[in-house]
């Protein structure tokens, strides 16, 4: 929605202001469909040939994601922390022998099954599952888990940015592709120098609409697109950091409320459920853990 209200105000203040000034849309309209020919076929050409076909693929899902914008929400935050509450007590209380039958099929857990938005992300439940089983295998060692769970991490975060370097890429390189449609307009022009002063200037006009198309989609459409991406894809990778520092506070052998109190602090500052908040949760999620069947 706020993007559209966004494009909206792009174009309307752009060819707004042109037409106030006695500008004549004839001439942006005549050079339109050609010049965007030249310029967008060009574009996705080379982001088609400077890019694997997976890159691409994910940049047409990350432009619904710019669209849509993040996929964590305020609820969600307080949800992955009690969910890590629940996974870092039973391991506490039950060890390898109660924690395993959760990890191995989360889908059917009565714990994750509590969180479906949450269970729909796997990645993230990947990573829960696959460090907590390493430490049922005795990877315990508090300095190698947060140095396998950063890499982790960075990893999945650099697959996650090839999209939008891609996409931004683009954006870097419009304003030269519409050099290009405008210099193939100049040509056109000179090639019929020997039409009247009306015509030619209505050439040179149309020419110049490639250099102003080339450096609006790049500054007013894929460069902000890109943009939104960047934060995007950084604030979906904040679980991951939450889950990090709940796992690593609990192999240092802090008691689970603390692990997770610690974790609590790395949520996003707008989206960060309070001190008392979490606390009423968690006392729900202790009677719902006294409350299950042995």
């Amino acid at each position: 929605m706020i993007n559209g209200v966004g494009f909206l105000i792009i174009l309307g203040c752009v060819f707004g202001s042109y037409i106030m000034a006695g500008g004549k849309m004839e001439v942006i309209l005549h050079a339109l469909p050609h010049e965007l020919m030249a310029i967008g076929g060009a574009s996705i050409g080379a982001f088609i040939v400077g890019n694997s076909m997976h890159t691409v693929k994910m940049a047409g899902k990350g432009l619904g994601r710019a669209f849509k914008g993040g996929r964590w929400k305020k609820d969600d935050y307080s949800d992955l922390l009690t969910l890590l509450f629940h996974v870092l007590t039973t391991f506490k209380k039950g060890g390898a022998t109660a924690i395993e039958p959760h990890l191995d099929r989360p889908e059917e857990s009565n714990i994750f099954s509590r969180f479906p938005r949450i269970l729909a992300d796997h990645h993230l439940i990947e990573f829960i599952c696959d460090y907590l089983r390493m430490m049922t295998v005795n990877f315990e060692d508090p300095h190698q888990m947060a140095e396998a769970l950063e890499n982790d991490i960075e990893r999945h975060h650099h697959e996650e940015l090839e999209p939008q370097h891609a996409l931004q890429a683009m954006a870097d390189g419009l304003p030269a592709i519409g050099i290009v449609a405008a210099v193939l307009g100049v040509i056109k022009t000179m090639g019929s120098i020997d039409q009247p002063v009306e015509i030619l200037g209505g050439m040179i006009g149309g020419a110049l609409v490639g250099t102003f198309l080339g450096v609006l989609l790049s500054y007013c459409v894929v460069g902000p697109l890109a943009a939104k991406l960047l934060g995007t894809i950084d604030g979906d990778s904040k679980p991951f950091t939450i889950a990090k520092t709940a796992i690593i506070a609990f192999a240092q052998g802090q008691p689970t409320q603390v692990a997770v109190e610690i974790a609590r602090r790395m949520t996003p500052s707008e989206s960060q459920p309070t001190f008392q908040q979490l606390e009423s949760a968690l006392e729900e999620a202790k009677n719902a853990l006294t409350a299950q069947p042995a």
